[in-house]
């Protein structure tokens, strides 16, 4: 599969990042250049769910680079919040509950690695993002604030009250005090945003009284680098500060009278801007994991857990395979398996090795083209299936040099020295983290001590014989398994007595992978050397 020729007017919407990328190009005018942005208050963990907005954003950008449209892709890190909640699964807990409602920048890392609480989860999130083909431009919000860069825009706001308060009274069941002001502010004293009272001259002062320390203070708004936007000022005021053309937004923001639509009335009025394009995204779960996901109360997987499992590529293919309104969980069950099967089969698909209808191939490859990173490859890439991958694994205990071995001869290049190497790893921690016990086996060393009759010691000596001879004619899983039913007829046998004994001297269990195709894998010496520990 090669790459596109559509760089032109020209390109064909299949994908729903395509259709937003025509959209944006429709509604903001045909432009050289577009702003699309992301963001997140690093109050906890980034956990899996924010990446959900992290990739829809990005799979936007690469549809209008596609388009020969340059992209600028701004991710805000709004560290100037207020740190509201310790997370439960934070170390340092009293320490940490001290910096309650101070700004997230300056909360200390619990784990003493980076400069600030917020920088440790900042770091974290971007090289994750940086794994998955994920480049962003980082605007770390603390020190926008605080160079002053937004002192004329808080004027704005301050100067727009009266308007801000009527939009957001609208969409409120109390209204808000007469002495209400769109501003936050982190006391002088005590470094904390509880303000009991605060008023503003209409020009450059504010003065206010900290709920928590009883400190008297004021604020010249020119010098000041304590007066912060709150949320639903703040989100309009960027739009129009650096000009975003899109933007996505959970259905938490996108409800009617949520942020999203007091931020529309506002950007316009208060701040001259316009609202971006928007395209609400559904969340994501994960399968038998209970509960949204949540940085402040710790109840999170990251982005790192879902790779430890699921290769780049995929992750970003399980993403690209739904549409940005669908909700959807990430498996790390048995259906960890599915998942891989699913992804071979499209991937399959987009290189014309399977067959389907003309709609079908066109979205496997445009999924597979926003799927991957760096360069899309040229011929089909080297797939070892996930459920075999884990038998081969488990059958020479993680020695991933022993499978590299046993699958030299299929790969073709780095790439797929690549494929099987990331595949490996992540089978291999998902076998020992979460495959249930029936699918995990061990090769004895020894045959066990086993109880069995004469028939089946009968059907264990026909094995025995066949294994010196005309084990080496056979040529596929099928031939061996009709060989065996020879076998268990000849000598009398059940056939479910048959394979529960061997599976019980080779792996001590009752069941195991499909016999045929597993004692293959295992190889006639060892299966020999277990069968003379017996007869």
């Amino acid at each position: 599969m090669g790459k596109k020729e559509e760089k032109s007017g020209s390109f064909k919407a299949i994908h729903w990042a395509d259709a937003t990328a025509d959209r944006i190009i429709r509604q903001c005018g045909d432009k050289e250049s577009y702003t699309v942005a992301s963001g997140i208050t690093p109050s906890g963990v980034v956990h899996f769910g924010n990446f959900r907005e992290t990739i829809t954003v990005d799979f936007v950008a690469r549809a209008l680079r596609d388009r020969g449209k340059k992209v600028r892709f701004i991710f805000s890190w709004d560290d100037y919040d207020t740190f509201r909640k310790v997370p439960a699964n934070m170390p340092k807990q009293e320490e940490l509950k001290t910096y309650m409602f101070q700004p997230i920048v300056d909360t200390p890392d619990p784990y003493g690695k980076t400069e600030s609480y917020a920088s440790h989860h900042e770091k974290n999130y971007e090289a994750q993002l940086s794994r998955v083909g994920v480049d962003v431009e980082a605007i770390y919000q603390a020190k926008k604030y605080k160079k002053g860069d937004y002192k004329e825009e808080i004027k704005k706001t301050l100067a727009n009250t009266k308007n801000i308060k009527t939009v957001l009274d609208a969409h409120r069941k109390q209204p808000l005090g007469d002495d209400w002001l769109p501003l936050s502010i982190y006391c002088e004293e005590c470094n904390r945003d509880k303000i009991a009272t605060m008023s503003y001259d209409g020009e450059n002062t504010v003065h206010y009284t900290c709920e928590l320390c009883g400190h008297k203070g004021s604020l010249k708004l020119d010098e000041t680098s304590r007066a912060k936007l709150p949320w639903r000022m703040d989100w309009p005021m960027r739009w129009a500060y650096e000009s975003v053309d899109f933007e996505p937004g959970g259905k938490d923001h996108s409800s009617e009278g949520g942020s999203f639509t007091t931020a529309k009335e506002i950007v316009g009025p208060v701040y001259g801007g316009k609202p971006p394009i928007y395209l609400q995204y559904e969340f994501v779960s994960i399968k038998g994991a209970g509960g949204k996901m949540s940085s402040s109360s710790g109840n999170v997987i990251t982005l790192k857990d879902v790779l430890d499992i699921y290769e780049p590529e995929m992750v970003r293919w399980i993403f690209a395979s739904y549409k940005s309104n669908a909700e959807f969980s990430v498996s790390f069950d048995l259906d960890v398996i599915k998942t891989y099967e699913d992804f071979d089969r499209q991937e399959r698909l987009a290189f014309g090795v399977d067959q389907g209808n003309q709609k079908k191939v066109a979205m496997a490859k445009r999924v597979y083209e926003i799927s991957s990173i760096g360069e899309v490859p040229k011929e089909m890439p080297f797939q070892p299936a996930f459920r075999h991958l884990c038998n081969i694994l488990q059958i020479h205990n993680g020695n991933l040099e022993k499978v590299r071995e046993a699958y030299k001869n299929e790969m073709k290049n780095e790439r797929d020295e690549r494929r099987l190497r990331e595949r490996s790893e992540r089978a291999l921690f998902w076998i020992n983290h979460y495959a249930p016990e029936d699918f995990k086996f061990k090769i004895n060393e020894k045959a066990p001590k086993v109880e069995m009759n004469e028939l089946q010691r009968g059907f264990l000596k026909e094995l025995q014989a066949f294994l010196g001879q005309g084990w080496d004619d056979i040529t596929n899983d099928k031939e061996l398994h009709e060989k065996l039913y020879e076998m268990i007829h000849k000598v009398e046998l059940q056939p479910s007595d048959a394979f529960t004994l061997l599976y019980g001297i080779l792996i001590s269990k009752e069941k195991g992978p499909k016999l045929a195709g597993f004692m293959r894998i295992i190889g006639k010496e060892k299966i020999g050397s277990l069968l003379g520990d017996i007869l």
